[in-house]
């Protein structure tokens, strides 16, 4: 169990992102046309991010991969896994999915008891599969609107309703399992570092394919998280509308560079495959 003062950082979290989309909704709320109405902030912390992972994650992320053993690394991928099973699980229930909810507990046992605490997972074998469910779902199933898109520092992108489940997120995390604030903060270090290394191949391919990195993302985020919430199958009025594309003339006298803020053409393929493995589906997210 956590101590009093291991989870302070939280309920301070709690309060930002409270104020954080106070301030957001007051600049109004996303609509079809418009999902990113925040686009100019949006984007000044994308851009630090970006300057925080080229110049520090991204490098240690490199360098643990180099020197920890894959096994260890999956291990502890294993381990964060498990405890988040343990938050989906609760979600499925909220959503009423109750058989699959029950699926979900029976994973967690299953990992938790053969699998040393986590460290092996046992149950996928077994053909439990793992949930993949938070609280932003949630609330998604329940009819609330996804509301404005948002990138927090650190944290990446999310939406106003999203960014309700970054403290559960948090909560069900490495963190969970230290005593005091120092071991929290380092398994929380760790699980940050862990994950950007399982997605450094990712954060490549976004490189490689995407002229606006920053719509890219923000497109393929969104397209996401309501596939998960529809299970694959979103209503046709409620998807985010698609990247714009330009139309070149037929003869250019030169290439026309892509207009600032429009997402580069890619294959609608390519956005799943970048963001399949992150939970809020970035290379910044933290927590799996």
């Amino acid at each position: 169990m956590m101590s009093h003062s291991s989870r302070r950082p939280v309920s301070r979290l709690a309060i930002v992102l409270a104020t954080g989309m106070l301030m957001a909704a007051l600049q109004g709320c996303a609509t079809r046309q418009n999902p990113d109405p925040l686009e100019p902030w949006n984007r000044k912390v994308f851009a630090f991010n970006e300057t925080v992972d080229t110049y520090v994650l991204k490098p240690v992320a490199e360098g643990y991969k180099t020197v920890t053993p894959e096994p260890v690394r999956n291990a502890f991928t294993n381990f964060t896994s498990n405890i988040k099973d343990i938050w989906s699980t609760a979600n499925l229930f909220l959503q009423g999915r109750f058989k699959d909810g029950t699926l979900g507990v029976i994973r967690v046992t299953v990992n938790t008891t053969f699998g040393l605490a986590g460290l092996i997972d046992i149950a996928t074998p077994m053909q439990l599969d793992k949930p993949n469910e938070d609280f932003g779902q949630t609330l998604g199933v329940w009819g609330v609107k996804p509301g404005a898109y948002i990138v927090w520092p650190l944290l990446g992108p999310s939406t106003l309703r999203d960014s309700l489940s970054l403290p559960g997120d948090m909560y069900f995390s490495a963190s969970t399992v230290g005593t005091y604030p120092r071991e929290s903060n380092l398994l929380m270090a760790w699980q940050l570092i862990n994950t950007r290394a399982n997605l450094l191949d990712a954060g490549n391919l976004v490189d490689d394919v995407a002229l606006d990195k920053y719509a890219f993302i923000r497109d393929a985020y969104l397209q996401r998280r309501q596939n998960l919430i529809y299970e694959g199958d979103p209503p046709e009025e409620d998807e985010p509308p698609e990247p714009q594309r330009q139309d070149l003339p037929e003869a250019p006298a030169s290439p026309a560079a892509p207009a600032s803020g429009a997402s580069a053409p890619v294959s609608e393929a390519a956005a799943p495959v970048v963001v399949a493995d992150a939970g809020q589906e970035s290379a910044w997210a933290m927590f799996p």
